[in-house]
């Protein structure tokens, strides 16, 4: 199986589980997880491959003119990083299974699951740093998703907010780095940025990138500063918290760092920032863990801990030390995947995670709680068990290391209280939650949970016993393949035994045990006697009070600059608008050099001036006219619009025109359906003060000069690049190659959907964002008092866009009636437009037409069908739902792009063939025929959502409309 299918199938899975019903909850665990567990027993199957240094490579062109393609590449680090995401998901869906409530909605739940699953997948086999950023920024976004999954919690929505700002923010910075590494060695590909390290460390850049790179690790891994937002990421559910902090999202950041080792490291700017963030992290973590009365609190703040013990490692510069930060990635995710599972047992079967009320666990859930002693045991270091051969690994690190005299004296004193700390954590999960007298005032009376639910906690239990009693047997093959790539080159040689005799390192840890036993009776004798409650000397550190407060400065800041900067007239926003564009386009000209073409001109035809004369005559007519008559207006507007189509025909351009022709009857009818909402003239308004007329007057002469002025620019621009040869210019590229490369005549449709392809992707991804923004702004909208007070007979027609149009309230605007064309008339066309919408669709490659236009033709036809039948007899012939219509033609893009690749072309290159048909003849055909009716799908759902949006907010009709909508919403779950 191809690498990049671990990446896909998630991602599939994703929309699959999304689409299930509700109530469902076996097939869509059974889904989540055979798509997890198929995919760890694939990469199990390549171990053979990435042992000894081995490299598995797939390499897909995407812009390879920029260096930019799509790489899955998997060395031994990778592989194992994949295990752990793929294994322990795996039994994460297995207990999400009975720990999810039947009144959750489940399938949103597996959906962000392996969507988040494949995000991380693609952040560890990602073989280009650019494509790492993008899969780092989706593990961001998933986990937003996941941890905010109770949406209705307020402490859920906060935790999501907070841990998506603070890792997007820092995931931003990391892309900066990865452009400036990009920048140095003259590529983005992973291989050449590994084999660069020395050439990067001599860069003036280096620092820069380090800086950036660091930013996007440690606020991934909650270290020090970034630490605070992980305990408030534990509003997640639990399955979520354990997946969060074993294999995935914090881990992110260590993989970051581990990886970029052999590259960033072996410098003391490295040693400086990356161990003394991890140093700060791994004692204040520690530190907070003791003191902390919530379960999971416990385990988020001793993950911050452990985390940080692993960021110290990587910082230290040494080979050894690196070989301990993987082992010890690998031990801390099976002990406290385990220990989260343990605590969710805890929870779903006491109501109640606080370790105050709970006591005595362990003769009612015996076999839970002798799990989660194991488990806690690990993360204390007790010997023979995982936890202890790792820590022993750091302690010694931290003797032997090569610094400075006080660093040699002082780190070991560090990691010992460290390991202090660890033990008097770990006393508190089992010494006060499982022995003592049994609680009586839980919420409910705590028994065993289903077996199965208890099944991962066994499994990852029982590998800290086997790795922790036979670390060589069970772990050395697979730590050596993992840690050879972080390393950069020979691998150190080290020791997995149990016993290396009394050593330092023995003795640190024995101290580390004694102390945290000793620590523990002192809080909690202290605790009994309520001399304490919360950490002392940091109780006044509030790592989301100072969050809080800087996005309470940021918001005070944005609104005192919109304030200064912004206006709700839209006159004044159009005004600046015009002069800063106006200012962009004439600095560069002033200091540079326009000239004409010396290519030769045409006699100029009266008839084009005349056609000239009347747009012009019609622009400044609309501009008087708005005053008394806005009606007026808007038809002087669309006859100097229909001057610009036939200049576009003039000038050799039919797709244009016809598309203009288009869009002019799609705003005509937008600005009628915003006629309404503009304040009512009254005709007995007090004539103003001369002043004000003056004032008026002069406001009128400035927009008419800079109207003047931008109109003459682009004229004299648009001028200067026809007077030119005509060999000069791009379009001779485009002529040259359409047939050729693109397989079409037609010059214009070809670059939209071949050579200008992903331009044309993301911008019908911006006109569905708007249509989309539009319904959301108004689905909730209410119309003014006003419109309220209306007579009975001059009120709306609940969802009737012919009074919407016509709204007699503005009569004396319009001063127009009802349309009087025949119902049956305009039923009868929308047929023969939907023919002439599949006719410009059809011929769109080779002739005027496209998918843009044909949809537009087609929106239109509905459009008439509303105005002249009403919204109720519409949608009882048409179910038309646009939200769907926008999602099936982003859909229908995004599957053309990646037709492209798995037949090994890059991302959305077309592919044409002509083919014989009986009694049709030779026919041409196109891949990009299936992009174009993407775009043909989005334009009409976005065009309708927006124009039947604004028409159903009357007094009565927006009950219809958000009825309707609702009615849409329903369909879409069932």
């Amino acid at each position: 199986m191809p690498l990049i299918f671990l990446i896909i199938l998630p991602f599939l899975g994703s929309l699959l589980a999304a689409v299930l019903p509700t109530n469902a909850r076996n097939t869509e665990s059974t889904l989540a997880g055979l798509i997890a567990l198929g995919c760890a027993i694939q990469v199990a199957l390549l171990f053979p491959e990435v042992t000894d240094g081995g490299v598995l490579r797939q390499e897909i062109e995407w812009i390879p003119a920029l260096g930019i393609n799509l790489i899955v590449r998997m060395d031994g680090f990778a592989w194992m990083f994949c295990m752990l995401v793929l294994g322990i998901g795996s039994l994460v869906v297995l207990y999400a299974r009975y720990y999810m409530s039947a009144a959750d909605p489940v399938p949103r739940f597996f959906a962000f699951f392996l969507a988040f699953m494949g995000a991380m997948m693609g952040v560890v086999l990602s073989g280009n740093v650019i494509q790492l950023a993008f899969f780092w920024e989706l593990t961001s976004l998933f986990s937003f998703l996941l941890i905010g999954y109770w949406h209705h919690r307020k402490d859920a929505r906060q935790g999501a907010r907070m841990a998506l700002t603070v890792t997007g923010a820092g995931g931003l910075c990391m892309l900066a780095g990865m452009l400036v590494l990009g920048h140095i060695v003259g590529s983005y590909d992973l291989d050449h940025i590994l084999a660069a390290g020395e050439q990067i460390r001599d860069h003036h850049l280096y620092l820069t990138a380090l800086v950036l790179i660091l930013l996007g690790a440690l606020t991934k891994s909650a270290q020090f500063p970034f630490h605070f937002w992980l305990p408030h990421a534990m509003a997640a559910p639990t399955p979520v918290s354990a997946y969060l902090h074993s294999a995935t999202m914090v881990k992110a950041g260590v993989f970051l760092l581990a990886r970029m080792w052999p590259v960033l490291g072996d410098t003391e700017a490295w040693f400086w920032l990356v161990g003394g963030a991890g140093l700060c992290t791994l004692l204040l973590g520690g530190y907070l863990a003791m003191f902390q009365n919530d379960l999971k609190a416990l385990l988020a703040y001793s993950t911050i801990s452990h985390l940080g013990l692993i960021t110290l490692l990587l910082g230290l510069n040494s080979p050894l030390a690196a070989v301990a930060a993987v082992f010890h990635i690998m031990n801390h995710a099976t002990f406290k995947a385990s220990l989260f599972m343990a605590v969710g047992i805890v929870d779903h079967e006491s109501g109640t995670r606080d370790i105050r009320r709970l006591s005595g666990l362990r003769s009612m859930i015996p076999v839970t709680a002798t799990l989660a002693m194991v488990a806690s045991a690990a993360m204390a270091g007790v010997p023979l068990l995982n936890g202890f051969l790792s820590k022993e690994m750091f302690f010694a690190e931290t003797v032997y290391l090569d610094a400075a005299p006080w660093v040699r004296s002082w780190l070991p004193v560090a990691a010992t209280l460290a390991g202090m700390f660890s033990v008097a954590y770990s006393l508190r999960f089992t010494a006060d939650v499982f022995f003592g007298p049994p609680a009586t005032d839980l919420p409910l009376t705590p028994h065993e949970p289903p077996h199965w639910m208890r099944v991962p906690v066994e499994l990852l239990v029982l590998a800290c016993l086997v790795v922790g009693t036979l670390p060589a047997w069970a772990m050395g093959d697979f730590l050596r393949a993992a840690a050879a790539p972080v390393v950069g080159g020979a691998l150190p040689s080290f020791s997995l035994a149990v016993w290396h005799g009394v050593n330092a390192p023995l003795i640190m840890s024995v101290l580390a045990l004694l102390g945290g036993i000793a620590i523990h009776c002192l809080l909690r004798w202290l605790r009994r006697a309520g001399h304490v409650e919360t950490a002392p000397l940091l109780r006044h550190f509030d790592g989301r009070r100072f969050f809080d407060c800087t996005l309470a400065l940021a918001q005070r800041g944005a609104r005192v600059g919109r304030r200064w900067l912004s206006t709700m007239r839209l006159q004044w926003q159009m005004l600046w608008l015009v002069c800063l564009a106006l200012a962009a386009g004439v600095l560069p000209l002033w200091s540079g050099d326009l000239e004409l073409g010396d290519r030769g001109t045409l006699p100029l035809s009266p008839a084009f001036v005349l056609l000239w004369i009347m747009g012009g005559t019609c622009a400044l007519a609309a501009a008087w006219k708005a005053k008394f008559h806005r009606m007026a207006a808007l038809i002087m507007i669309s006859v100097s619009g229909i001057c610009v189509c036939i200049t576009f025909l003039w000038f050799s351009a039919p797709d244009l025109a016809l598309t203009q022709l288009v869009v002019e009857i799609v705003t005509t009818v937008l600005i009628m359906l915003g006629l309404r909402w503009l304040p009512k003239r009254d005709k007995n308004m007090r004539i103003p003060a001369l002043s004000t007329q003056y004032r008026a007057r002069a406001r009128r002469l400035r927009d008419f000069a800079l109207a003047l002025g931008a109109g003459g620019g682009m004229a004299w621009l648009a001028f200067a690049m026809m007077s030119r040869p005509f060999h000069d210019s791009t379009s001779t590229f485009f002529l040259e190659n359409a047939l050729s490369g693109g397989g079409g005549t037609n010059v214009v449709n070809v670059m939209l959907v071949d050579f200008r392809g992903f331009d044309t992707f993301g911008e019908i991804v911006v006109l569905g964002i708007v249509a989309l923004t539009v319904y959301a702004l108004l689905r909730r909208f209410r119309p003014a008092r006003e419109t309220m007070d209306l007579p009975e007979q001059q009120r709306f027609v609940p969802g009737d866009l012919q009074t919407d149009l016509l709204n007699p309230r503005h009569a004396s605007d319009t001063a127009v009636g009802y349309l009087m064309v025949p119902a049956v008339l305009v039923r009868l066309l929308l047929p023969f437009a939907t023919l002439v919408a599949v006719y410009l669709f059809m011929r769109g490659h080779n002739e005027p037409g496209g998918g843009f236009v044909a949809g537009l033709v087609f929106s239109v036809a509905l459009l008439l069908q509303y105005i002249i039948s009403g919204t109720q007899w519409v949608e009882a012939h048409f179910a038309l739902y646009p939200r769907r219509w926008i999602a099936a033609g982003l859909l229908f893009a995004l599957l053309t792009g990646f037709g492209s690749i798995v037949v090994g072309f890059p991302f959305m290159t077309s592919h044409s063939f002509h083919a014989s048909l009986p009694l049709v003849g030779e026919i041409h055909l196109a891949s990009a025929t299936f992009f174009d009716l993407g775009v043909f799908t989005l334009v009409v759902g976005s065009t309708m959502l927006i124009l039947t949006a604004i028409a159903h907010q009357s007094v009565r009709g927006h009950r219809y409309h958000a009825r309707l909508l609702d009615d849409e919403d329903n369909a879409g779950a069932h």
